[in-house]
């Protein structure tokens, strides 16, 4: 809906500046009568003495002070327009940014100098803003192109093996409903974890109490099975650690973070020890394992969306889709927790969940 036209900011603040000089020489001139004009004898109907009298003082004093509020006005529009344009000059280049960020270029920033005040600190506000947006939009499309890349390569091993099979009719049509179900159960697992990444980012689920123990006790009892046929030590130690949240997406923290630290560990003989403890006012969920040495730098990068570390291994039984510490980041950040992943002297990764503890009931 349209707004009807107006005066801009800075006739608005010209028009004040005038008027509050004008208004200043009318309250002087006020004054001057009270406590001066109204005491002097008015003689204008007599002789004039030498003497000054209300008459004499009305006839000299009126048109000066009549042109005194003239000048006090002109004055008053044009040191208001200067002024006023000197102060809205901020306001014009986070304007000005505004509309670039409006057509699509997140690039620019106003980076204005100066000393501290109203101006400037909505400047740093909108460059912080700026730089966030930037960084989310380019991660939403890095996260859309690798999606689009993952989500094809099992619809174009399908076509080929089904183009194979079209061309050769003697081939077992076993091995390739076998090698197709395998096809499309990755592709089935990509697109729930999709899902589930967007459900937990966006946070509209119920919330309820859940202990993390008992979150950590059900994600080992069911990836114990892969862990004994990698012959991985997996243990599960500490006290209950109680917080407030989606059970569900809790489990499916707990699922990724111990699937990632059997699958991505020593070929034989590994550890795998997670640990819950109630620190201050936090509930902290503690995954160990051992592995092969990380680079520092690359550590941050692996909750990114289809980040997979160069040295860590990839099993064709859990092969994933790169979305497992995403999908932990994304739960993490939408019960209010912090994520923290550090690599072992050792090898292998240390990764620690804190989120805000249980308020128990009084």
């Amino acid at each position: 809906m349209g707004r009807p036209p107006g005066l801009s900011a800075r006739w608005k603040l010209t028009l004040s500046y005038a008027g509050f000089l004008l208004l200043a020489g009318a309250l002087l001139l006020a004054v001057v009568w009270v406590f001066l004009l109204r005491y002097v004898p008015d003689n204008s109907r007599g002789l004039l003495g030498i003497s000054p009298n209300r008459y004499v003082l009305l006839q000299v004093f009126v048109p000066a002070a009549a042109a005194a509020l003239a000048v006090i006005l002109v004055f008053g529009l044009l040191g208001g327009w200067i002024l006023a344009g000197r102060m809205l000059a901020p306001l014009a280049r986070i304007t000005d940014a505004a509309r670039l960020a409006g057509t699509g270029s997140l690039s620019h920033r106003i980076r204005m100098t100066g000393r501290q005040d109203e101006f400037r600190e909505l400047s740093d506000a909108f460059d912080v803003m700026l730089d966030q947006l930037e960084s989310h939009v380019g991660e939403q499309q890095r996260f859309a192109a690798n999606a689009s890349h993952e989500l094809r390569t099992p619809l174009a091993i399908s076509r080929t093996m089904l183009d194979v099979a079209r061309r050769d009719p003697t081939r077992d049509r076993g091995e390739l409903v076998e090698r197709l179900h395998v096809v499309n159960a990755r592709a089935i697992d990509l697109t729930e974890a999709l899902l589930l990444l967007s459900r937990s980012d966006r946070g509209d689920f119920p919330r309820e109490d859940v202990d993390l123990s008992l979150i950590a006790e059900e994600a080992a009892e069911t990836l114990l099975p892969l862990a004994e046929r990698r012959r991985i030590t997996l243990e599960v130690t500490g006290d209950a650690a109680r917080t407030t949240g989606s059970a569900q997406l809790l489990l499916r923290m707990g699922l990724n973070l111990v699937q990632n630290a059997v699958v991505h560990n020593l070929p034989t003989g590994g550890e795998v020890t997670v640990h819950t403890e109630v620190r201050g006012a936090a509930s902290v969920l503690r995954v160990e394992n051992t592995g092969p040495l990380l680079p520092a730098d690359l550590v941050p990068t692996l909750t990114e969306p289809f980040r997979r570390g160069t040295d860590r291994v990839r099993t064709e039984e859990h092969a994933g889709a790169g979305l497992g510490l995403a999908i932990v980041q994304s739960v993490v950040r939408a019960h209010g927790g912090s994520l923290d992943l550090a690599p072992r002297p050792a090898g292998g990764l240390l990764v620690t969940v804190r989120l805000p503890g249980a308020r128990r009931a009084r």
